[in-house]
């Protein structure tokens, strides 16, 4: 049971607030933040209490979301219940943004209306509430010239409209019946690294997290196909020898899924609804198809100054048509470090941050087959053998785009039956990394 669900800024900017029942005070929203403020760490805890209140919270975009309950309800439940708040506001604003959120506050309170009756949970479904919600969405995006980029003479289209922008989904679900009757479905093939490579250079762990998301604009579609990997396996299940091998050790699908064509055909059939849906999900581990895409080499040494010099060289092991975007490194330093001089590579830069005591190196486009260094060389007063042991392990945060770690492919997407009018089919891959740790 549901008492109130509020969504502050990450500067506790108060942006939504809704009281189901009256059983608590409108300054929860000061009580939570501060509480959460005076944590030490990144990650406070997701449920915390407050005399008799419970607050339950999850952060999207920057912004925390939260619901408060005296009663003993599971955090499961109402966890679950915010992420699922969260995607639907996202499928109606087309953004989490804090300037979305303020933007289109009617609608989401809108929403709220609909989603949660007296504290009890209603539904959470788009197709459900499309026939209720009549709030039209504000878009946030600002206009630019270079959004004039894709027309050309007397607004003929360049062959640059045939690549979707990055923001193509991220608009409203509304604002698809306002296009002219154009309409738009994107696949997402997302996967998330967790690597750890030993001081030795030996791959120590590999863990995969893949799902495949669909983001449907179409107002009418009764079905889509979606052709996987004919050589797809789960498990150890027998390879059927249509290609190259791609392995999973576990999967799982949304229950609008039908199978009845994926044992033979590796197809996949659903009917999607207007908004964001995961369709399958699946994990991979310690059995990598290809080498990890990221190797470092480290020198730390005095010098005769007395000074900490910090010597890396970065590989990129990607395919040379490939690359890598946002790479960042972050090694940390021993304490009391008070300068820094550094050596770059023509794309990078660097910096100390003193707070969590860790030289940050970015590098903004990294391409595969390639490597760059960093000379770092920093003032440690009163440095020792034993302040040498303080450097490292270094944390790789990076974005592989039109690409996917296990393989896994999209080999056609259909839809039935044929759409009227213009539509549009995208398909995307790109892998991140959820936590890449090298040992020096």
């Amino acid at each position: 049971m549901i008492s109130q669900i509020f969504i502050l800024s990450s500067k506790g900017d108060h942006l939504i607030y809704k009281d189901f029942r009256g059983e608590a005070g409108s300054d929860v929203q000061s009580i939570f933040y501060e509480k959460v403020t005076a944590l030490a760490g990144d990650q406070p805890p997701v449920v915390m209490s407050y005399k008799d209140l419970h607050f339950v919270h999850v952060r999207h975009g920057g912004s925390y979301w939260v619901v408060t309950t005296t009663a003993d309800a599971s955090p499961f439940t109402i966890i679950d219940f915010l992420n699922r708040l969260a995607a639907l506001v996202k499928d109606y604003c087309g953004s989490l943004s804090e300037t979305s959120l303020q933007m289109n506050f009617a609608l989401i309170y809108e929403l709220l209306d609909e989603v949660v009756d007296y504290g009890y949970i209603q539904t959470t479904s788009s197709d459900v509430l499309k026939n209720f919600i009549q709030t039209e969405a504000v878009s946030s995006k600002p206009f630019s010239l270079f959004d004039l980029s894709n027309v050309g003479l007397f607004g003929a289209e360049t062959q640059q409209s045939k690549v979707a922008p990055s923001s193509a989904a991220t608009r409203p679900i509304q604002s698809s019946r306002d296009q002219g009757g154009k309409s738009e479905i994107f696949v997402d093939v997302i996967e998330r690294m967790s690597v750890v490579i030993g001081s030795n250079g030996v791959l120590m762990k590999a863990d995969v997290e893949g799902e495949i998301k669909v983001k449907c604009y179409m107002p009418s579609c009764s079905e889509m196909r979606i052709g996987l990997n004919e050589e797809f396996s789960i498990g150890k299940s027998q390879l059927r020898g249509y290609g190259a091998a791609v392995r999973v050790d576990a999967c799982s699908f949304n229950q609008a899924v039908r199978l009845d064509e994926f044992e033979s055909h590796r197809i996949l059939r659903l009917c999607p609804s207007q908004g964001e849906q995961t369709v399958m999900q699946y994990q991979l581990s310690d059995d990598l198809p290809s080498a990890p895409p990221f190797r470092l080499y480290p020198t730390i040494e005095r010098d005769s100054g007395g000074r900490l010099m910090i010597y890396l060289k970065l590989r990129c092991d990607l395919p040379p048509k490939s690359a890598a975007i946002n790479v960042s490194a972050t090694i940390p330093v021993p304490k009391g470090s008070v300068s820094l001089s550094q050596e770059l590579s023509h794309t990078s830069s660097a910096e100390m941050k003193q707070q969590s005591r860790a030289i940050e190196w970015k590098i903004p486009h990294f391409s595969g087959g390639t490597q760059l260094s960093a000379l770092l060389t920093l003032e440690v007063p009163g440095l020792s053998s034993a302040s040498l042991l303080e450097v490292g392990p270094v944390a790789l945060s990076f974005e592989l785009p039109k690409l996917t770690v296990t393989g896994l492919q999209i080999r056609f997407l259909r839809l039935s039956p044929v759409q009227p009018g213009p539509s549009q089919r995208w398909v995307r891959y790109v892998t991140h990394s959820d936590s890449y740790t090298i040992r020096i």
